[in-house]
């Protein structure tokens, strides 16, 4: 599987309107060659060099099989959010305390339609890997100015 974006290149650096810097909406992001069996995507934005350990910035579920793109500060019909780092459901862009971090968007094909009883960060990362049937990674930087 394969993932990119319109918005940023893979290792390269995140524009500041997708962060706490600008208008922090989410960046467009596209993929292709996802297995035949997959039922649905999973969508885990998160920065693993957070002080306090591995910081999620967005979680996204039942993502339809059809869909193959999210667009630049929306979300595909019927997925579903679940709860952040940051308290809220909706993205939260990159907004590092102190220098560089980097932040991985990391979709995962699934081969549920919907992942059941996910209610937070834990039992979503936990249902993702008990799914997934494969995965494709995105990773950007970002410095605040």
């Amino acid at each position: 599987m394969k993932l990119w974006s319109k918005d940023f290149q893979h290792e390269g650096m995140i524009p500041s309107q997708f962060t706490c810097d600008g208008p922090d909406i989410s960046p467009h992001l596209e993929w292709s060659e996802a297995p035949k069996e997959t039922k649905s995507f999973a969508l885990i934005v998160d920065d693993p060099d957070a002080p306090v350990g591995t910081w999620v910035h967005w979680l996204v579920c039942d993502i339809p099989p059809n869909v193959k793109s999210i667009p630049r500060n929306g979300l595909p019909r019927n997925a579903r959010q679940v709860k952040n780092d940051f308290g809220k459901v909706e993205y939260g862009g990159p907004c590092p305390p102190s220098g560089t971090h980097r932040y991985f968007f990391k979709l995962y094909a699934l081969k549920v339609d919907k992942l059941e009883g996910v209610n937070d960060k834990r039992s979503f990362y936990k249902k993702v890997e008990e799914n997934k049937i494969a995965e494709a990674v995105l990773m950007g930087k970002y410095k605040r100015k």
